[in-house]
């Protein structure tokens, strides 16, 4: 049974596709805001994940609702592509060098939502090009909160504002990948329920 989603979302602020395949696929991500494409391509490919997004946002604002909305959307394809959650892994870590920074991420599809994010970006300049280094966590908790999984979040050492987000993603996708990675037959879980 293929394991996709496709998820539209339309408000006053944005309207959003998502098309999400966990067990592959190519991907294309065109949100209008340049380097979160970048970052969504890494979770994609690092994930192993078909993964097409379209979005249209209030841009002449910010681009804190589109990154935000994405985060909601794509949290949602997530949930409706794992379906009853049955044999898989539901536990992912991914440990990530990117240069001088080090970024771990450790997920759980548990039905839960929780983000913890420890992360530093440097004091000089909060901006990777025109992208806001404090969407990188509104993204985050978006996605968790949708889908209803943890993520904790911990960069020990950074210094560039494009490697540290880079690696969070690159992680966040291997985290995934491993999470979703059907590997028995059962739900993961005492209670039977996720």
């Amino acid at each position: 049974m293929p394991r996709t989603a496709t998820i539209h979302r339309k408000t006053n602020e944005t309207d959003i596709t998502v098309e999400l395949n966990l067990d592959g696929g190519p991907y294309s991500n065109k949100t209008g805001v340049g380097f979160f494409d970048h970052m969504l391509d890494h979770v994609a490919k690092h994930g192993r994940f078909g993964l097409n997004v379209k979005a249209k946002g209030d841009y002449h604002i910010d681009d804190h609702h589109t990154v935000e909305d994405v985060g909601i959307v794509l949290g949602q394809a997530l949930e409706k592509a794992l379906g009853d959650k049955k044999g898989i892994e539901r536990f992912g870590f991914a440990s990530v060098p990117m240069d001088e920074t080090l970024a771990r991420v450790t997920v759980d599809l548990s039905g839960r939502a929780a983000v913890v994010f420890n992360v530093q970006f440097p004091p000089e300049g909060t901006k990777i090009g025109s992208f806001d280094t404090q969407l990188v966590r509104e993204f985050l908790t978006a996605f968790a909160n949708a889908a209803r999984f943890n993520c904790h979040v911990e960069v020990t050492t950074g210094i560039n504002h494009h490697h540290i987000a880079e690696a969070i993603f690159k992680a966040l996708g291997r985290a995934l990948r491993q999470a979703v990675s059907v590997t028995g037959t059962e739900i993961p879980s005492t209670k039977g329920i996720l």
